[in-house]
Parts: structure tokens; sequence; C-alpha cells
């Protein structure tokens, strides 16, 4: 397991490595205006509607992208439909696929595991590929609970998921779970996108998930542009400790109290463009009209990052 020490060292250098490439990895400046895209992950609307009535809800709530589910489209592609006729579906609402949601194990350290995992990755990286998708979630699946990882360990594993990202066309950001042990918090996420030494890292944040890690929004000021493309948004109410929510607990944005003066300020600084998704699990939620729930969130996003 890696000691404290080195972990710091490592976190010292992600913070360079994160930080100043961002002209040479993606042509953004801090001088350059920040772009959003308003994305809708479908699990906001998830209960009781089909894949095909999500992308009509995003559609008509005036997303411009969408965050699937790897398993939605796999069933999706099982029901005897073809990717084609997906991204045809997408095309003609006008919506990117900006991320997929999976949980293929390619961190954990059991060697036949992560052989899967990685396998199970790659297939799924060329199926998103055929409905547009360029970008999907590699977070710390099958290490959920249990042992320490080694951070230099993952991180070489993680190099290796992007070499397949560069081969299939489909980028893994790697996501931060904040109730894991693996993972949790984003200094971890630094340290192995730093280790990683490839310019296509990129970090998967998400509010809720920061907060549950225990990291402070202040370290998002370390994560440039560059190793981020999108992000993750949602809220949550006060409790006296993180560990005592869960992601039902998840509300629209401005509707907890997540420090959005911050995270707005931080996404302004940025330059280049940015994914923002609102990403909920909140059940009372689900009860509701799923096209007003969209529309709410949109609303509420464009009102603070205006």
């Amino acid at each position: 397991m890696i000691s404290r020490r080195a972990l710091l060292k490592g976190i010292g250098a992600a913070s360079a490595g994160l930080v100043l490439p961002v002209a040479a990895c993606s042509g953004k400046s801090t001088g350059d205006k920040t772009t959003i895209r308003y994305c809708l992950n479908t699990s906001t609307v998830s209960e009781g509607n089909s894949l095909v009535d999500r992308i009509e809800i995003a559609a008509k709530a005036g997303y411009d992208g969408i965050e699937l589910w790897v398993s939605d489209v796999k069933q999706y592609i099982a029901n005897g439909n073809s990717a084609a006729s997906l991204k045809n579906l997408l095309d003609e609402r006008h919506l990117k696929v900006e991320n997929a949601i999976g949980f293929a194990e390619w961190i954990v350290d059991d060697d036949d595991t992560r052989k899967a995992g990685f396998e199970q990755m790659e297939s799924e990286m060329r199926m998103l590929a055929e409905i547009g998708c360029t970008r999907v979630a590699a977070p710390p699946a099958g290490a959920y609970s249990g042992e320490l990882l080694n951070l230099d360990i993952v991180a070489q594993r993680y190099r290796a998921l992007i070499e397949l990202g560069l081969k299939t066309g489909v980028m893994p950001q790697l996501e931060i779970w904040g109730a894991s042990d693996n993972m949790s918090r984003l200094a971890q996420a630094l340290y192995v996108a730093s280790a990683a030494n490839h310019p296509q890292a990129r970090v998967l944040a998400d509010v809720f998930h920061l907060y549950r890690g225990h990291s402070d929004f202040d370290g998002l000021n370390v994560l440039s542009g560059a190793a981020c493309d999108i992000f993750h948004i949602n809220d949550y109410p006060y409790a006296a400790a993180p560990e005592q929510l869960s992601d039902s607990d998840r509300v629209f944005p401005g509707a907890g109290v997540a420090p959005y003066d911050k995270i707005a300020a931080w996404v302004h600084q940025l330059g280049g463009e940015i994914v923002l998704s609102l990403e909920l699990f909140n059940q009372e939620y689900w009860k509701r009209n799923p096209l007003e729930v969209a529309s709410e969130g949109l609303n509420r996003m464009k009102k603070i990052f205006a």
C-alpha cells in the first residue's frame, strides 16, 4: 500500500501534471470563456421510463446532451433493436451522448477478474462508439470495499485503459465514488490521473461524491479544464456527517447546501468546453412528471452557471 509520504508527494505531482498542460492538451487557457453543455443523466428520470422515453424527455426539456447507462444500451439491443437505430433516434433529437456509466472491474488486483473487466470495457466501448458516445465512466467497481489498492499500480491500469480508449475511440473518465474504500477522494483521483502519465487522463467528479468522500471543494481549483471533460451536478441536504447520506438523498442543484458559489467560480475559470450532467437518484422525484423534473433540473443549472 502506498505510504502517506508518497501519496502527498504524488498529489503534488498531480497538481502540476493536471494544471500546467492545459493549453498543450486541449487548447484551453484561463483567458478563454467557458462554454457549458447541459446534459441529463437518465438516472434522474429512470423510474418507469424506457430508454426511448428518457431520450424524448431530455430532448423536450432542452438539454444539449444525454448521459446513458451501459446496461440500458445493452438491454435496448437485446430487445431486438440495433445500435444504428439508437444513434438515429439520438441524432434526430439533436442529442449528443456525452458519456456512459458502466461498471467493468478494470481496477481490481485479481488478475482473472481484471482481465475480464478489460475485455468487458473494450466490448462496451465498441458498442458505445456505434451510437456516437466518446466517453465512458471508469469508477472503482469491484474495489468498493476491502483492502486499499496501490495507487501507483492503479495508475498503470488506468493508463492501459486510456490506450484501450484510443483504440476504440471512447475515452475512460476516472470516476470518484465518495463512499468507496478506493478512489473516494479527489486527491486520490488526481494522483492516479497524474501518475498515469498520459495527456488523455481525465477525472470525472461529482458534487455529491466530493462531499460524501470528504473532499473540500477548494480542491477543485487544482483540477484544470484539460483534465475534466464532464462534471456531475446535484446537491445534498445538511447532514452532521457525510456518511449519513446515500445516493437517494441527492436533490436538485441549489436545493441543498453544496457551495455552488465556489463550484460555479471554478467552472467559469476553466475555459473551453465542459459538460455539466444532472445526475440524481431521488425516489421522490421519480414519482413526479419526468419532463417537469428534467426541466426544473435544467433551469436550476442554468440559473447557477449562467
